[in-house]
Order: C-alpha cells, then sequence, then structure tokens
C-alpha cells in the first residue's frame, strides 16, 4: 500500500533583540557558563518579569511577513514541566491566545511548482538553559540562555515531502533574515526546528500516528531525519504492526533515530495564565507603526528585479536570496548603468569569492563603486572580459582601481583594426597545416586562430573585432 507523508514543522528563531524577554541581561553565544543571568532569568522568589518590548515588535514582523492576524489582546501562559535547565520549573510561553495566527508562505521547488504551506501560529516564549552531559562529570546547567526571547513558528500539517520541508526551512530563514530579527545561526541554536511525522494511505483524510524529531542542526539534517522516519514508519506499517507516538533525538554522525520519550500532548504541560504578566495588547496605531517598518520582502524584490531590471526569472532569485547581495547589485547598477552585466559579475566573480573566502557581502573587499568602475571599463571596451577577470582578482588583493591596473599594466584593449590585421596575418603564416585544414572543410580551426591572436596579444584584443578580421582573411572554407 502507497502512503502520503504528512509532515508539520516547529521553528524556534532566537530574536535578536540587546537584552532577554522578561529581564535586562544580555546574552551572547559562547559566553562563560551562568555569567549572563540575574534573579529574574535564574527565577528566583519574589522577581517579576518584565516584557521586552522590541521582542514583541519583532515577532508581529514575522507574523505580518508570513500572512498571519496579528491577535489585538494575547496571553502569556505558565509550561510546566520539570527539567534540570528550567530554574524556574515552568517556561513563560503563550497557549491559547498565540500574537499570531493563520498565516501561509509560498514555497517553489526545484521544478518550478509552488506550493503554499499553512502557518498555524508564532507565538513567543523564553528559551530554557543547556543541560551539558560529560561522561564522568554528569550532567552540568549553564543557564545563560534562560529567558532569551524565541518565537515558535507552527506550521499547518501541509508538508508532503523532505524537499518540500527543506524549501519551507530556506523560506522561513529568508524572511528573518530579511527581516533583520534573526541571525538564524543552526550551530549557535539561534534556529532549530523540530517535525511532526505520519504517515497514511494516499487518499486517506484521517492522518496517521505522529511521531516528532528532535536535534537536527541542519536544514539538510532536517532531509536526512524526515527521509529515515518516513522509510521507517513505512517498514512498521507494512509489517502490520502501530507506529507509537514517540519523541525521537536524530543522531547525525549514525544517521538514524533513536526514541527519547513517549511524546507528550498539551494537558502534560498543565497550561495555564502567567500570573505575573498583564495580557499583551496591541493597538492599531502600534500595528501601523510596525508594519510601516517592514522591508522590501523576497518575493516583491524579485518581481521588481524582473521587471525593473529585466533580468531572467533564476538570475532574479539568486540575486534576491540574500538582501545585502540585492542591496549591492542595486548599488553596483546604479553606478554602471548596465544590469544584465552587473548581475552576470555579481553571480559570477563576487559569489565566487565570498564562497572561497566564506565571507559575506559586507566583508567583500571590492565596493560597489570600485566594481562599477571596472563594469564600466568592460562596457566600454577599454579591456575585454578575460582581462577585466584579470584586474578582479588583483582588485581582491589590493586597494587599487580598474583605471590604476590598467594603467599601471597597459591592459588597455587592443582594437585598432590595423594593427589588429597584422597580428592576425603573423598567425595565419605562422601556421599553415592549420590554415590548409581550415580550407579544406575545418571551420573549428577559428577558435585555434582565435586563441593564437588572443596569446599574441596578451589577451588585450578585442574579441569581436578578432573573429571579424580572422573570418575576411581566412575567406570560406571548402
Amino acid at each position: 500500500m502507497p502512503y502520503e507523508p504528512v509532515i508539520g514543522l516547529e521553528v524556534h528563531a532566537q530574536l535578536a533583540t540587546n537584552t532577554k524577554l522578561f529581564c535586562t541581561c544580555h546574552y551572547e553565544y559562547g559566553g562563560r557558563a551562568n555569567s549572563q543571568t540575574c534573579p529574574v532569568c535564574l527565577g528566583m522568589p519574589g522577581v517579576l518579569p518584565v516584557l521586552n518590548r522590541q521582542a514583541v515588535e519583532y515577532a508581529i514582523k514575522a507574523g505580518l511577513a508570513t500572512g498571519c492576524s496579528i491577535r489585538p489582546f494575547s496571553r502569556f501562559a505558565r509550561k510546566n514541566y520539570f527539567y534540570p535547565d528550567l530554574p524556574k520549573g515552568y517556561q513563560i510561553s503563550q497557549y491559547g491566545e498565540p500574537l499570531c495566527y493563520d498565516g501561509a508562505i509560498d514555497i517553489t521547488m526545484d521544478d518550478g511548482e509552488t506550493t503554499t504551506i499553512g502557518i498555524t501560529r508564532i507565538h513567543m516564549e523564553e528559551d530554557a538553559g543547556k543541560s551539558i552531559h560529560t561522561e564522568g562529570r554528569g550532567t552540568q546547567v549553564d543557564f545563560n540562555r534562560c529567558g532569551v526571547p524565541l518565537i515558535e513558528i507552527v506550521s499547518e500539517p501541509d508538508i508532503r515531502s523532505p524537499e518540500e520541508a527543506r524549501a519551507y526551512l530556506n523560506k522561513l530563514k529568508q524572511l528573518l533574515l530579511y527581516l533583520g530579527i534573526s541571525d538564524c545561526n543552526m550551530e549557535e541554536g539561534s534556529l532549530r526546528c523540530d517535525a511532526n511525522i505520519s504517515l497514511r494511505p494516499l487518499g486517506q483524510e484521517k492522518f496517521g500516528t505522529k511521531t516528532e524529531m528532535k536535534n537536527m542542526n541542519s536544514f539538510k539534517g532536517v532531509e536526512r531525519a524526515l527521509q529515515y522516519e518516513i522509510q521507517r514508519q513505512t517498514e512498521v506499517l507494512e509489517s502490520g504492526e502501530t507506529v507509537t507516538q514517540d519523541t525521537l533525538l536524530w543522531n547525525e554522525t549514525e544517521n538514524r533515530a533513536e526514541r527519547m520519550r513517549t511524546k507528550e500532548e498539551a494537558d502534560d504541560y498543565r497550561y495555564f495564565p502567567e500570573p505575573d504578566l498583564l495580557p499583551l495588547e496591541v493597538s492599531d496605531e502600534w500595528l501601523d507603526s510596525i508594519r510601516s517598518e517592514l522591508p522590501e520582502l523576497p518575493d516583491a524584490k524579485k518581481q521588481r528585479f524582473r521587471e525593473a531590471y529585466g533580468l531572467r526569472e533564476y538570475d532574479a532569485a539568486v540575486l534576491t536570496d540574500n538582501r545585502d547581495i540585492a542591496a549591492f547589485f542595486e548599488a553596483v547598477d546604479r553606478e554602471s548603468k548596465n544590469a544584465e552585466l552587473s548581475a552576470k559579475w555579481i553571480m559570477g566573480e563576487v559569489l565566487r569569492v565570498l564562497k572561497e573566502q566564506s565571507i559575506e557581502i559586507s566583508e567583500f573587499a571590492i565596493d560597489a563603486r570600485r566594481l562599477a568602475e571596472l563594469l564600466t571599463r568592460v562596457s566600454d571596451n577599454t579591456v575585454n572580459n578575460t582581462v577585466a577577470k584579470q584586474i578582479f582578482d588583483e582588485m581582491v588583493q589590493t586597494s587599487k582601481s580598474a583605471d590604476e591596473i590598467i594603467e599601471e599594466q597597459g591592459l588597455k584593449q587592443v582594437s585598432d583594426t590595423a594593427e589588429l590585421e597584422t597580428v592576425v596575418e603573423e598567425v595565419i603564416n605562422a601556421n599553415p597545416d592549420e590554415y590548409a585544414r581550415y580550407k579544406d572543410g575545418n571551420p573549428q580551426l577559428l577558435g585555434f586562430f582565435m586563441g593564437q591572436v588572443m596569446q599574441a596579444t596578451k589577451g588585450k584584443a578585442n574579441p569581436q573585432k578578432v573573429k571579424e578580421i580572422l573570418e575576411e582573411k581566412l575567406g570560406p572554407t571548402e
């Protein structure tokens, strides 16, 4: 019997606020254990939480960017469970009345098909601490993360494959980065994902028994974990057994899941309203103010790039994948006045260097003005594309401008017809065998002669003029 996967994702994103959700402690990844705490985030008796306004605004921005409705009146709740890294014995979260609800985002797969994934809710909550299990030393606890502001983005069970899950996560990460509300660093725990997976026979409406997968540390890891669990549940069902509702931990090293515990339901957490916090009220004026601060989002920017700059769908998608790359492209185009050439060089040479050096565009050695100067010299035929790439590589290593390098090294393109005709004639006379084969019906040798001329001019010849002169001098093939 063929089965259909039903997948829902719960994504926790750490908000990039200066202080924690309910106190003034600053959190920075990698700090000395238990050095970023206070009586509030440690849950000392008699202390009271105070809600971080910026965290609320960041959460609302996430809701608006994903098409959610924003609840004008929401409450915080206590989620009760006992674990060493939770000093209060409960976590302040939202339950029955989340801040954002009923949203959706569109994802586009590699085949170009677009799918809409619903978002059930986005709610705010504080993070717990971190338990460190060390062989021979037992369990140690670092409370630095306690109280760090999170949003939990809960999808509808609309995802039907591991590939869709990965595309959804990529789109969500892109939105959060565009908004500037999270750094989305999975290695540092700023973005975490849990997955609920079940199988049902094709055509059946009723969901199967779900399991929850935790401890996935990369989007690729999420995809592999889902593939594993789908295969495991398929084997269980095909053997006539029943899937049990468990919480599983993904073991990245061994590429398999391990049973952690029986999956909890909401009742297990004994939610009740947080008595130390007033209900959160979002006025129309406040909401309008937050909405006015939203940047141009990826889909809108991609559409504008296609219409305003005449870019292909693929090029527009690559250039708008990252907000800073998109801004760099527009800055280069303003100076160079050549969108097609700017897009080609950024997608090719610039992204190549960023990947090789493992840096962001903000750390790139060539600013928009200097790159535009180089592209202008390509456009006005001062240098050809091959020489321009050599100049580009030197600009990455030095602070020199394109014009300085061209002048110092004598790299101006040779476009003088008489001068090029002389070089072409010398190349033809120096290669009589190739000339004879060309005349005998081997037109591919035109490329050979092109290469010889470029070599003779040290790459400075105008390729288009060389081609025209060669075709004239070589004449037709027989």
